[in-house]
């Protein structure tokens, strides 16, 4: 598909298509030799609520954001180069189906299809990039991934002390090494963490424990801290904005609030040929 598509009009159309819905906000996606595989709308698990993205699959890059009008505007864009993507299948919950996990060195998050069938195309077309990206670059597939945040309305009680309780005034943190849901108190220590970000991300009191005693072993030992992945990939930038809730307001998603997005007769993908 990829040699088909590769330096034709309609896929330079189709990128350009694309460009286009995230304007100005978006990153340029056109480069030599990337084609655009497939498109379609997956529901993503986000710190407060499922909520409808749009997805676009290249032969190197997977793109998502928010959705403001339906192929016409997108914003939030994300850019998650492939090779450092790892699937994981994921059993059902009561509220989301055909469900799997995205899971890179940056950001780990959850998404489900509409139908097992699309989730399965999802899945075949997303490994076989993966596949053929590690086999031209040599690359081996990437073992470390950032930890997935739980959702807020996982819990009602702090996943670290299982004390506290959180209310209106008692707010939820999350650590950025395992993901718990804390409350402020066992959430108040800040850890450099390159990988992740350049700046020291809150983490629970028990992750910081342990990545202390990592780096003194780290340290005692003389080790190098390792690549950063994306260091031999210049003009790499992970996203135009971000995919959190402060800046994904409910009134941007022009979306009814009866929407059924695990209807089986409906297909919310296509895959180019």
């Amino acid at each position: 598909m990829v040699d088909h598509l590769a330096n034709t009009e309609i896929n330079s159309q189709r990128i350009a298509a694309v460009e286009n819905c995230f304007g100005a906000s978006g990153q340029p996606l056109a480069v030599p030799g990337r084609v655009l595989l497939g498109e379609g709308i997956l529901t993503k698990e986000c710190r407060k609520k499922p909520k409808p993205r749009i997805f676009f699959l290249f032969n190197d890059i997977l793109v998502y954001g928010s959705i403001v009008i339906n192929k016409r505007k997108y914003n939030s864009q994300h850019i998650i180069p492939l090779e450092d993507v790892t699937l994981e299948t994921l059993p059902d919950t009561l509220q989301m189906k055909n469900r799997w996990m995205i899971k890179t060195s940056k950001k780990s998050f959850v998404v489900s299809a509409a139908s097992l069938t699309e989730r399965k195309e999802w899945i075949s077309h997303l490994e076989e990039c993966i596949r053929h990206l590690l086999t031209k670059t040599g690359r081996q597939p990437s073992t470390e991934h950032a930890a997935p945040w739980i959702p807020d309305k996982a819990t009602d009680i702090c996943m670290r002390c299982t004390q506290t309780k959180f209310s209106t005034l008692t707010r939820r943190h999350h650590c950025r090494k395992c993901g718990f849901v804390v409350c402020g108190d066992c959430s108040r220590q800040r850890f450099l963490m390159p990988r992740l970000s350049p700046k020291p991300l809150r983490v629970c009191n028990l992750c910081y424990r342990q990545l202390l005693a990592e780096k003194k072993k780290e340290a005692e030992a003389g080790l190098r801290q390792p690549e950063q992945f994306h260091a031999a990939m210049p003009g790499y930038e992970p996203s135009s904005g971000d995919d959190s809730d402060k800046s994904d307001d409910d009134k941007v998603d022009q979306w009814p609030a009866d929407t059924e997005f695990y209807t089986s007769e409906v297909s919310w993908s296509s895959f180019h040929s």
